[in-house]
């Protein structure tokens, strides 16, 4: 299983907009992000993880479908664009995904990196769903590289 990333991205918004600005300092996705393919990616909110997703669909459209939701079929959308106004969007990329189910490794991961913040405090603020997998070791050492990106401390949301 091959991993890489993180590109960071920087979002400002409101519960009904956002803007982006990429590494290079462009107001959009690049690269990898802005392409289809497995990607997990936590947003975070002062170096605290407050929420993990994965997806497969380009970042921009991923979030774009986070924002318009209105609660059909259960999805209202991110509740981060409720209590927030800004916060670092950070992406890993499942580079050699397996044919049969591209997206499990990922949500295995997922749910690795809620649970690790977890440890540390309480669960991710915003998080508002998660899939639950049988791990094995390689996917907990990703969801540890991931998570040591961020510096997390026991009075999260403070």
């Amino acid at each position: 299983m091959k991993v890489e990333g993180s590109d960071r991205y920087h979002l400002v918004f409101d519960a009904r907009s956002y803007a982006v600005r990429s590494p290079s300092g462009m107001p959009h996705f690049e690269g990898r992000a802005a392409a289809k393919g497995p990607k997990i990616y936590v947003v975070s909110s002062r170096g605290v993880p407050v929420y993990v997703g994965v997806t497969k669909q380009a970042m921009s459209s991923r979030l774009r479908y986070g924002w318009k939701a209105k609660g059909r079929g259960g999805y209202y959308g991110y509740a981060w664009r409720h209590e927030l106004s800004e916060a670092k969007l950070d992406i890993w990329y499942h580079l050699d995904p397996p044919e049969a189910n591209p997206m499990l490794d990922l949500e295995t991961i997922e749910a690795e990196v809620v649970f690790l913040t977890r440890q540390t405090g309480q669960w991710p603020k915003c998080q508002t769903e998660i899939h639950f997998h049988s791990s094995a070791r390689r996917h907990r050492a990703v969801a540890r590289r991931i998570f040591d990106h961020y510096v997390c401390n026991r009075q999260q949301g403070q």
